[in-house]
């Protein structure tokens, strides 16, 4: 999925995809602005977006399997928090970076910009 600016929501918000786009408990990539994150749709309309690249094995989490409001990585089995970035236990012990996610008309709308406590973490 390739993002594309929107001007109805702040500037670090870009189009992503459409809601009926994701299905609910399946990870999906998506380059948002040059960002690569895993998008997740728990429910009806929650969306999560985190960065994509695990912070253990630089692997891809979009690859791995949604559990809840958890996103395993495929290799070694780390558990992140799709709300907060953390993970639930080694072999992760770095949070991934955690991304505002706006529902508009049907759209998935995910910022630039991680939330304060996950920032540093973005790679």
């Amino acid at each position: 999925m390739n993002a594309e600016l929107d001007t109805t929501l702040d500037t670090t918000y870009v189009k992503v995809c459409d809601l009926e786009d994701l299905a609910v408990g399946t990870p999906a990539l998506a380059d948002v602005d040059g960002i690569p994150m895993a998008l997740v749709r728990t429910a009806p309309y929650a969306v999560h977006a985190v960065h994509d690249i695990c912070t253990h094995a630089n692997v891809s989490l979009s690859e791995g399997e949604v559990d809840g409001c958890t996103l395993e990585c495929w290799l070694h089995g780390s558990r992140f928090n799709l709300a907060t970035g953390v993970p639930s236990g080694p072999p992760a012990t770095v949070p991934v970076a955690v991304y505002p996610v706006a529902l508009v008309d049907g759209a998935v709308y995910v910022s630039t910009i991680p939330t304060a406590s996950t920032e540093e973490h973005s790679s």
